[in-house]
Formats: C-alpha cells, structure tokens, sequence
C-alpha cells in the first residue's frame, strides 16, 4: 500500500518588496508534502482570498509521487502582510513564485533548470500564466503539464463585480461554525460538501482575534484594494494581453470548470481548447466557480493527467 502524507510541514521564503515604493522584504509561507529532496515537484497555488490549505485532499493523494508545494500568496494564510497595498497584484505575485523555486531547485540540487507541473485554482492560475513569461534562466524551472482550474485569459466582469462585494469586509465570527456557514454563504459555486469536508477547508481560513475574542478571516483586508479598482475597460485590456501568454504555453494544457461557473463562460474554455496549447477541457456537473479538487472524481481527473 502506498504511504499516503496526512500532514504537511510549514515553511517559509524571503521575498524582495512587491512595488517599487517598497523596500521591505516578505516571508511567503508554503506548505510542504512529500519528500523534500524529490526533484518532481509540485506547485499547487490558491485563488483570490484562500491560502494553501486548499489542497490538502489533492496534496496527500499525490505525496507518493511528488513534492507538493501548496504557497499561502502573500498576504494569506501565514504569509507577511504586505506594507504597501499596491503590491497585491499577480506579477509581484509571480515574482514569489520565482523566488520559490530557486529555493526549491537549490534544496533538491537541480544542475539544470526543473521541469515542474503546476495546478492553479482562479488566482492561482493567473499567477501560473503570468510565471510563463519568465525566462528559464531566471526562474529555473519550465512547466512539464499545467492545470487551470476556472480560469482563463476573458474573466466575466459579473463574477469580478460579485468577488469585490464581499473581499475585505471587516467580519468577525464567535465560532468556528458560524464562521464557516458565512464562508459557504459565499462559496455555493464550490459544489457540493459534507459538513465535515466544509468545516475542515474553513478552519485554515480563520485566525483567533486580536483581542481573543472570536475568528477573523486570515487575509490582509488590503488584498481586496486593486482588486476593487478594476473596471469593465481594465478587464478587457488584460483580456487581451492575457490571451498572448495563454497561446504562448507550450505544456500540455488541462483545463477545468465548473459548468456553471460564473467567471469562466463556455464559451472562453471551448476557445482554449481550439488556441495555444489546446488544453484538455473537463467540466463538472452541479459545480460553478470554483472546483476544490476535494471530490475522488475531481481528483482523479488531476491525478491522471499529471501522472499519464
């Protein structure tokens, strides 16, 4: 039988200022499963207001094969928070990301750059096509396979609009479970969860409040700052530039979604499978945005991909 990893270990990198007008180095916080000389990494990255916890189910599934690298982005989980707010934006992002896998490549002591597989839930995703555009030399790893999980270069302005209406709220919780049912009231496009399976994806989302009485919500409010500055007119802009890097990919492509995601339309994923690098599509029934690859026929779906 195959050992399966049920606990990760905790661990952190040092990363330069994410604007120009800051000089102030950052901890980005990382979860690691798996063996930590293993040379087959892979990097797991969270959407807009999660951490890394996210991929625990998917993580232990594939410790066997793989150093699973699950980063809480900074400004989440146990990641600094940032002194400037301009900093959240997904190319400073990326530019963690950089400095994590050089770590990575020095701790498994890769002479050549790594290939690495990369699985991007929303955010996530955006920050695996914006590290596209690095160069090898500088990042020293190039992706193998990589999975967008519903995301894509055209976001529906609508979902945007609905993600900013709730990011940053100033919330408190008296419980762990009140806590979670206000997180569901928000995340009915995750699909369907056991009680269980949604009190343990919460949990890691909340911290004890300052003054002890009660959960807050462990991101940095500031994150919701640029996100709440873009328009219809910016969204487009992007789109476009969005589409150059996604038709630049030259891994083999899975693409994910829920089939009645509100952030990715069909009709963008039909046109991803036809451009760049063609990407597999698979949609899940009775699921909107975003999949949370806690589900055996999710997981599997990512297993057999990266593993064929």
């Amino acid at each position: 039988m195959n050992h399966v990893q049920t606990d990760p270990t905790l661990q952190y990198v040092t990363c330069p200022g994410a604007s120009r007008t800051d000089a102030q180095t950052h901890r980005m916080a990382y979860w690691q499963w798996g063996d930590p000389a293993n040379s087959r990494i892979l990097i797991c990255v969270h959407g807009l207001s999660r951490q890394g916890r996210d991929f625990d189910a998917l993580a232990a599934a594939l410790s066997e094969n793989y150093q699973v690298i699950c980063p809480d982005v900074v400004g989440r989980g146990h990641s600094d928070w940032l002194a400037e707010p301009a900093g959240y934006q997904v190319f400073a992002y990326a530019s963690d990301m950089v400095v994590l896998l050089q770590h990575l490549r020095q701790q498994v002591g890769a002479a050549s750059p790594m290939d690495i597989d990369w699985v991007g839930t929303s955010m996530g995703g955006l920050i695996g096509l914006a590290l596209s555009t690095v160069p090898t030399e500088v990042t020293g790893a190039r992706y193998r396979r990589l999975v967008l999980n519903d995301v894509g270069p055209r976001l529906r302005h609508e979902a945007l609009v609905r993600i900013g209406d709730y990011l940053g709220q100033p919330l408190r919780f008296d419980t762990e479970q009140q806590a979670a049912d206000y997180l569901w009231s928000i995340s009915t496009g995750f699909g369907p969860h056991t009680p269980a399976q949604w009190l343990a994806l919460s949990r890691p989302l909340l911290r004890p409040a300052p003054d002890g009485a009660g959960f807050v919500l462990h991101y940095d409010p500031a994150i919701a700052a640029p996100f709440k500055t873009m328009s219809a007119d910016s969204a487009a802009s992007g789109e476009a530039m969005l589409w150059q890097v996604y038709d630049a990919l030259r891994c083999e492509t899975l693409l994910l979604r829920g089939a009645e995601s509100d952030l990715l339309d069909a009709e963008t994923a039909l046109a991803m499978t036809a451009r760049g690098p063609k990407a597999r599509l698979v949609a899940f029934d009775g699921v909107g945005h975003a999949p949370t690859l806690i589900a055996p026929d999710q997981i599997a779906v990512v297993k057999d991909f990266l593993l064929a």
